[in-house]
């Protein structure tokens, strides 16, 4: 079983998107846009003020019919932020997100943001994890015990 520290050192691109409260919704879409991500971290003199995400948009900017060009992030963020610790396991991760309906965790070390893992990370995490042992079970299956 992976923690959050080793899913992160596995993904491709490990920079963490993120915006201040006062950048308003329409940059911070558009930079999701740009990235294609779904979620931004939204920092205030290093720390995590909250997290914005396209269902933040939808619900609390589309629906309500706001304008995005004169929000700021921070009247449509989420606050506080659940995160993880770079030693929880995929599995802890995969319990709060189901648990608590989120698809994006912050990993964060002694207060410092080390990374941010999403469902897809996790999913494609416990994907590989399976296939090797299916291939292990096939090569004892077989009789590669070697």
């Amino acid at each position: 079983m992976k923690s959050a520290a080793q899913i992160l050192k596995s993904k491709p691109e490990q920079t963490v998107q993120t915006v201040t409260p006062s950048t308003t919704v329409y940059d911070a879409m558009k930079l999701m846009a740009e990235k294609n991500i779904g979620a931004l971290l939204v920092m205030e003199d290093s720390k995590i003020a909250g997290i914005v995400t396209e269902r933040d948009y939808a619900r609390k900017i589309v629906l309500m019919g706001r304008s995005s060009k004169e929000t700021p992030v921070r009247d449509i963020m989420t606050s506080p932020v659940m995160y993880v610790r770079p030693d929880q396991t995929n599995e802890e991760c995969m319990a709060l997100m189901t648990d608590n309906r989120v698809r994006h965790l912050p990993v964060v070390d002694q207060g410092r943001l080390v990374g941010l893992v999403s469902i897809g990370d996790l999913v494609k995490d416990i994907i590989s994890e399976q296939k090797f042992i299916i291939e292990q079970l096939e090569h004892y299956i077989a009789g590669d015990r070697g």
